[in-house]
């Protein structure tokens, strides 16, 4: 769910201006799952915008005190979304942790990093979400660690249905600031693309891991 479609926009349109998010329907990219796709995303890139990821950090503390109310802390999922995350905190006044993919082998073998008590409340930043899996992994360690997890917020999303269904089969709230949908709406607008483009980038979202760009 985004915030709302004046922010979604705005949102997308800063990403597009930092080359964050690249669309090339004509020259599709290779994901490392060896999916062919015309958008390629990678939000850390914003960190080096002071204007835009202050603008995305107000905006997600924000829409977090809006949507989830008092938190103990704020969890950002390694590695795409420790700057964002550390930078929500700082906003709101909050303690900072970071979950990895998985424990450490050595040391004190920590998958959560950071302090924080069993029970308290966070809300987990993510900078992309596509299938959800990696996001929902960091969602699984935390409640295994008794920490309350009263939802996620993430800069961007491709909306796949299958990352929908992750999400509502573990219960977990998901908010972003923006979507593929007002991206593409964003790009038509400011003629980052044409009309043709247009429909080659919305078949791609409707079937990406079966997509072939002509």
């Amino acid at each position: 769910m985004i915030f709302n479609k004046q922010t979604a926009k705005k949102t997308a349109e800063v990403l597009l201006q930092v080359n964050a998010i690249k669309l090339s329907p004509n020259e599709p990219f290779t994901w490392a799952s060896g999916w062919k796709s015309p958008i390629y995303c990678d939000n850390r890139i914003i960190l080096s915008f002071p204007p835009i990821r202050n603008y995305v950090r107000e905006t997600m503390a924000k829409q977090i005190e809006q949507q989830y109310g008092k938190l103990d802390a704020i969890a950002g999922v390694a590695t795409g979304a420790i700057g964002i995350g550390m930078l929500v905190a700082e906003y709101l006044g909050l303690p900072f942790i970071y979950v990895r993919p998985e424990a450490k082998g050595h040391g004190r073998k920590n998958q959560i990093e950071g302090f924080i008590d069993r029970g308290q409340n966070v809300v987990v930043v993510e900078d992309l979400i596509s299938t959800g899996k990696s996001s929902l992994n960091a969602v699984k360690a935390l409640k295994e660690a008794d920490i309350n997890v009263k939802g996620m917020i993430a800069i961007f999303t491709y909306g796949f249905d299958i990352a929908t269904k992750n999400f509502e089969e573990e219960n977990i709230s998901l908010q972003t600031l923006s979507n593929y949908e007002s991206l593409l709406e964003q790009a038509l607008d400011t003629n980052y693309i044409t009309k043709d483009q247009l429909q080659t980038l919305s078949e791609w979202n409707t079937n990406p891991s079966e997509w072939n760009a002509i």
